[in-house]
């Protein structure tokens, strides 16, 4: 529990993009999906390096349309507080990168955006400048922009929460500061009145797999007292329980902080933020996710 809270603690200080945003005459022609970058084999590579991932800069949390024609992401300087970014694919060209400001400046922190499967909702976190009063909101689409910001309205918010993913049922999963654990919130008609505690070992950041068979996190090694935070993967059982933590090994994890895993709605590729930058500030990576079907257990 000692070092969870570290790790949370930790993790606010340094997950929380500048205020410049490049102008139509300066952004790079970026054509096709995922920005246009090429695609990354079993080692990870930074993503789209000087447009997203920007030395100087903390970069976390990244999410795609199902079409793969829009990504947003969370960015910020430090000592700043955290912002939604995003672009879109028109024409077959990447807009400019710019800030999503979903809640107007109701809420001094946004964080976490995560596109749903029919890319018409973002659930998002919002956070006070010094990280308490974290909870989750929501913006549906409205063609070809975005409705007012909402605190979502369900028991998932009686405490500090968290990292909103939602699965494609509809099963939504966060995580619970105030407890300190992976919980998920059944689908009931795009309502969710009752939250259970998901039963895993260990784990922040927990991102389920689009089908729910597997949940990826982040949590501190503790079996290599070098390592800060790896990756981890739990695969679901035939009977619903959840298999041990497998880490993600050294072909993902190193000895820098790994966290906020997420796949894009393809399944194709994982994403994660790697702090190897001067003064601890991270950069987004992404890999294939071959790398987590081979450690899936043989049936």
């Amino acid at each position: 529990m000692k070092y969870i809270c570290i790790s949370i603690v930790l993790l606010f200080s340094i997950l929380a993009f500048s205020n410049n945003s490049y102008g139509q005459d300066e952004f790079p022609v970026l054509e096709g999906p995922y920005l246009g970058q090429k695609p990354p084999g079993l080692i990870p590579e930074v993503f789209a390096p000087g447009i997203v991932s920007i030395n100087g800069r903390y970069e976390g949390g990244i999410t795609f349309s199902y079409d793969l024609d829009e990504i947003y992401f969370k960015a910020h300087n430090k000592d700043e507080n955290g912002v939604i970014y995003f672009s879109k694919l028109e024409n077959n060209n990447w807009k400019p990168i710019q800030k999503a400001n979903f809640t107007k400046g109701k809420k001094e922190q946004e964080m976490h955006p995560f596109i749903t499967a029919d890319s018409k909702r973002i659930y998002f976190t919002t956070a006070k400048s010094d990280y308490t009063d974290n909870k989750i909101w929501y913006v549906d689409r409205l063609d070809n922009t975005w409705s007012k910001a909402k605190k979502l309205d369900s028991p998932i918010n009686d405490d500090h929460v968290f990292f909103p993913v939602q699965a494609n049922n509809g099963d939504l999963y966060y995580f619970n500061i105030s407890k300190m654990k992976t919980y998920y919130a059944p689908n009931n008609n795009g309502n969710f009145p009752k939250v259970q505690e998901v039963d895993i070992e260990f784990g922040l950041h927990a991102f389920i797999s689009p089908s729910q068979d597997y949940l990826l996190v982040n949590a501190r090694n503790k079996e290599d007292k070098e390592r800060q935070h790896d990756i981890y993967v739990y695969f679901k059982n035939k009977d619903g329980t959840w298999t041990k933590p497998i880490n993600l090994g050294d072909t993902v994890n190193s000895n820098f902080f790994e966290a906020v895993p997420s796949v894009t709605p393809d399944g194709k590729y994982l994403f994660f933020s790697r702090f190897n930058e001067e003064n601890g500030l991270s950069n987004l990576y992404w890999v294939s996710t071959g790398v987590i079907e081979k450690l899936r257990p043989k049936v």
